[in-house]
């Protein structure tokens, strides 16, 4: 991914640190997002995947924006918004550790269920097959984890 910096983000087991592997913080300079919409989506991810399990501590802002060398209220505005999503919570004078976010993954997966449903609802509105579908599907997943260095499975 050109463009890209990628870093292995201390504090989480580097069991995987290829390209985009768990272990990973992914910052592209083309992406139109703020780089701390970047970092706070990927911290996201690593949630999600169990990279990072609830209660575990978030590295510091100062060591996580040494490591990935930007400034440090890049970090501190992704905490801030990972904190106000409510992801993470913050110790004063301890850290930042990652919540109990099992229940918000669950509404995040039916939200995206619903949003897939209308997908296909709408393709069988216009004539696409299941077989079809199915061939879309497996194609942009195939994208996906070749963009993130994934393998796909």
């Amino acid at each position: 991914m050109a463009g890209a910096l990628l870093r292995p983000l201390s504090g989480i087991p580097a069991a995987r640190t290829e390209r985009g592997k768990d272990g990973m913080i992914v910052l592209d300079y083309r992406d139109s997002r703020p780089l701390y919409e970047q970092v706070a989506e990927r911290l996201r991810e690593l949630m999600f995947k169990g990279a990072l399990p609830q209660d575990a501590q978030l590295p510091s802002v100062r060591s996580l924006a040494t490591e990935l060398s930007i400034n440090p209220n890049t970090i501190q505005r992704a905490y801030t918004e990972l904190e106000r999503q409510g992801y993470i919570y913050s110790i004063k004078g301890k850290g930042s550790f990652v919540a109990d976010n099992s229940r918000m993954k669950a509404g995040i997966l039916q939200e995206w269920k619903g949003h897939f449903n209308s997908a296909v609802e709408e393709g069988i509105k216009v004539g696409v097959t299941a077989g079809e579908m199915k061939e879309m599907i497996d194609t942009a997943c195939r994208n996906h984890a070749m963009e993130r260095g994934e393998s796909n499975d």
